[in-house]
């Protein structure tokens, strides 16, 4: 997964984006960087919440469960944002050595891949209590839920390993060092053979990440919102059009979310396209930023078991917290009566 350098190939292709359009280099920067820099402040701050609600205030359920894990890879995702920008910044240049290069590619893929794939299984899930509820109160346990969460991280990781291995520092004619993948795994970045191989394996591992992070994930998700709001709307369970909005949103967002992403990558493979590479990196940017911040707030504070619970939790914080601060400050009053 490449959200920010996007050099892929021996060519830096946002570099020549950025020459052969009218946006200047220096805005373009910013206006990457910024996103990344505020999705980063507030992901943080509204995901750690989340966390926090979700693993010490609410029963564990199969639910709770999911969606800690879900909120987790997104946190996860955020972590590195910072990192990103500053390197959107310095026109790509990689200051922070092959190691941080590899690790922070091998991350970015672990929460892409894990964020879609707890996406669908909490669609199943739906599915499963609508339209096989005997089957759901027998088996449907937390113990059950933490073997699909255990799969879903061994199967997020898996699909990352590629990108981990791939991923090196190269350093090009001008002195600048770019985090890219080397398909090829190949120190020799001129060679006409390298390239061709290199092409390939770039093609392969574009189509299996489109196939099985967007194109699979999304069908579930589509499939099973459709057929449990079918269901929904058959047995006059919706009282009002609120839930089917919901998952109407749900599904809209992933796609509008994801599928920018996806483009992108796809141009990197097609020559000579250096104007669509560099809008599309920046609908991606905001896409992708949105994405990490708001898509949890999205499907958590639509459920109102954890609104409630959530508004009681921080309402409970900041009450601990000055309640902390008065009991200090009458202390310290006490304190500086008895010196005097």
């Amino acid at each position: 997964m490449d959200p920010i350098n996007f050099t892929d190939d021996p060519v830096n292709a946002s570099t020549s984006a950025r020459n052969s359009s009218h946006l200047p280099a220096p805005a373009s920067k910013v206006i990457i960087a910024l996103p990344l820099f505020l999705s980063f402040i507030i992901g943080t701050i509204t995901n750690g919440l989340y966390l926090w609600v979700l693993k010490l205030k609410m029963q564990k359920t199969v639910n709770t469960l999911l969606f800690f894990h879900l909120i987790l890879s997104y946190f996860i995702s955020t972590l590195i944002l910072p990192f990103m920008a500053t390197a959107s910044l310095q026109d790509n240049h990689w200051a922070f050595g092959a190691v941080l290069c590899k690790l922070f590619n091998g991350t970015l893929s672990l929460g892409m891949f894990s964020s879609v794939f707890f996406l669908s299984a909490i669609s199943l899930d739906r599915y499963l209590l609508t339209f096989h509820p005997v089957w759901s109160h027998q088996h449907r346990t937390p113990r059950w839920a933490a073997c699909i969460v255990l799969g879903v991280w061994i199967s997020a990781s898996a699909l990352s390993m590629p990108y981990l291995v791939f991923r090196e520092t190269h350093r090009d004619h001008k002195g600048r060092v770019t985090c890219r993948n080397n398909y090829a795994v190949s120190a020799n970045w001129e060679s006409k053979a390298k390239q061709a191989l290199r092409h390939r394996i770039h093609a392969a591992c574009f189509i299996s990440r489109f196939l099985l992070g967007f194109l699979l994930p999304f069908f579930i998700i589509l499939f099973c919102y459709q057929r449990v709001a079918s269901k929904m709307k058959e047995k006059g369970l919706f009282k009002s059009r609120k839930p089917f909005k919901v998952m109407m949103t749900a599904i809209f967002s992933f796609f509008v979310c994801w599928m920018p992403y996806h483009v992108h990558q796809g141009l990197l493979l097609a020559e000579n396209q250096p104007l669509l590479l560099q809008w599309t990196l920046i609908i991606t940017v905001v896409t992708v930023s949105f994405n990490t911040v708001f898509s949890p707030t999205l499907y958590l504070l639509t459920g109102e078991n954890f609104k409630n619970v959530f508004k009681k939790s921080i309402l409970a914080l900041f009450e601990s917290t000055f309640s902390d601060i008065s009991s200090a400050e009458r202390t310290q009053n006490l304190y500086s009566i008895a010196q005097i």
